[in-house]
């Protein structure tokens, strides 16, 4: 009986060394180990020119930039930077809350990491041609001025390395008021606080679309994915005339 309990009482001390050595270790290894910090994401937008192009673009850099898979893209083409309240339609023959009318452009947002936010301005200022405008200048209007969104406008901490990408390129960044006009020759940008002009996501049927212009017929697996996205809620119905 007595050697049983000195075999326990080594035994209970053996697991009691065990322990505090390896408590030791786990701590110290969490003294010595880097926190990363997880990055919150942000929504911005960017627009210039017909919308279809910029999604496939931004699309695009979030699977070469982001290592994003095919279900798990966020660019999504919409409005932003015009007025009125949550329903914005595109051009209806029920003339619904025309987004021309709202004062609204032509927008792409896409969700980030906020370090990411001057590499997809990058890719943004790739979408200009040579003078600071769109390429496809038979779209007239301010519906397809050039915007750019983040959360605090031209006050955001994200605006510094953003602007510096586009100032680079001879582009001049103005912040936006609303209903602001064409900015076609101006070389011109106009910028908005996110807050205050929200992004108003586009009719499931612009959404993964083709663009209008050489060269912009994308496969039909990109295509594909505008309904795929709606049936897993990752694309909402607007309440604006449809195909769903």
């Amino acid at each position: 009986m007595m050697m049983l309990r000195v075999s326990l009482i080594a035994c209970v001390a053996t697991a009691l060394q065990i322990d505090r050595r390896g408590l030791i270790s786990v701590l110290g290894a969490a003294a010595t180990t880097p926190v990363q910090a997880v990055q919150e994401a942000v929504e911005v937008y960017f627009g210039v020119g017909c919308f279809w192009h910029v999604q496939h673009e931004f699309a695009m850099a979030e699977k070469r930039l982001l290592g994003r898979g095919d279900d798990q893209l966020t660019a999504r083409a919409g409005y932003a930077g015009g007025s009125g309240g949550d329903l914005v339609c595109y051009h209806n023959f029920q003339r619904v809350a025309d987004y021309g009318k709202l004062g609204h452009g032509e927008v792409v947002s896409v969700r980030l990491p906020p370090d990411a936010v001057p590499a997809f301005a990058r890719e943004y200022a790739k979408l200009f041609d040579d003078r600071g405008d769109r390429p496809d200048k038979l779209d007239r209007g301010s519906e397809y001025r050039s915007l750019m969104g983040l959360p605090g406008g031209m006050d955001s901490p994200l605006f510094q390395e953003a602007s510096d990408v586009l100032l680079n390129k001879g582009m001049r960044l103005k912040a936006g008021t609303g209903n602001d006009p064409d900015t076609l020759g101006k070389r011109l940008i106009w910028v908005y606080d996110t807050a205050a002009f929200p992004f108003h996501q586009a009719e499931v049927y612009h959404q993964f679309h083709d663009g209008f212009m050489l060269g912009e017929d994308y496969p039909r697996a990109y295509n594909d994915l505008a309904m795929a996205y709606y049936e897993r809620g990752l694309l909402e119905g607007t309440g604006c005339p449809d195909i769903v």
